[in-house]
């Protein structure tokens, strides 16, 4: 994996962007990411954003962090949080940064502390791919969580992507292919998952979870809280 999203992070960081960082995606042209977005001030996040972390409690674990600054705002207010990341780059990133507790791994391969609040922001739950692969995560989730504790999540219905003659009707419609371009050079596909508020509800229900809408915006984001059942 040539991690090109993380580097791009990190040589932002560093002011050594060479622009741009393109997502090629299966429904249009490339998408120009707007990597700057990454660096917001906490004065200039989202409402979906501000809202979520209102909701951070006890020991967090900020799954996906990317360049961390939703674990920085709540270190910086003295709560106790980790960011994760799969990334390299993005933990070196992190480190710079100051975030004093920064864990470079898979969420898949970590299963050795239990958490309070586990967030999975800017469509973090996307990492899992598919239904059946929510499947899995959700499943996996309860190891890292406490009994009592809460799984917050964004992400948002993308069926306006097509019209009825064009929904996939071999897959779940939320269920998209992706790949990086950066600098000249291509990352290696990978999936990644936009699940509707229903659909979200009845796979938590199947795998033993409560689900609860808490924040819609006018974009089709939404934020839900999944609570063990």
């Amino acid at each position: 994996m040539k991690d090109l999203f993380g580097r791009a992070l990190l040589d932002y960081y560093e002011n050594k962007f060479k622009p741009p960082l393109l997502l090629h995606n299966e429904y249009g042209p490339p998408e120009v990411i707007p990597i700057d977005r990454y660096f917001i001030d906490h004065n200039e996040f989202s409402e979906l954003e501000v809202f979520a972390l209102q909701n951070a409690v006890g020991k967090v674990l900020d799954i996906g962090a990317a360049s961390g600054r939703h674990a920085l705002y709540l270190q910086g207010l003295g709560m106790d949080a980790r960011a994760m990341d799969i990334s390299n780059a993005c933990c070196q990133l992190m480190h710079k940064a100051g975030i004093q507790k920064v864990i470079c791994k898979d969420i898949y391969s970590f299963s050795n502390e239990e958490f309070d609040t586990l967030f999975m922001l800017m469509n973090g739950i996307g990492i899992a791919g598919s239904i059946e692969g929510l499947k899995q995560l959700l499943n996996h989730l309860k190891e890292v969580l406490k009994p009592t504790g809460q799984l917050i999540i964004d992400s948002s219905d993308i069926s306006y992507l097509f019209s009825d003659n064009e929904i996939p009707i071999d897959r779940y419609f939320g269920e998209l292919k992706f790949h990086y371009e950066y600098r000249g050079r291509f990352d290696e596909e990978f999936g990644w998952l936009y699940i509707d508020q229903e659909t979200l509800y009845n796979v938590a229900l199947s795998q033993g979870w409560t689900c609860q809408i808490i924040f819609t915006d006018e974009t089709d984001a939404y934020l839900a809280r999944l609570q063990r059942i």
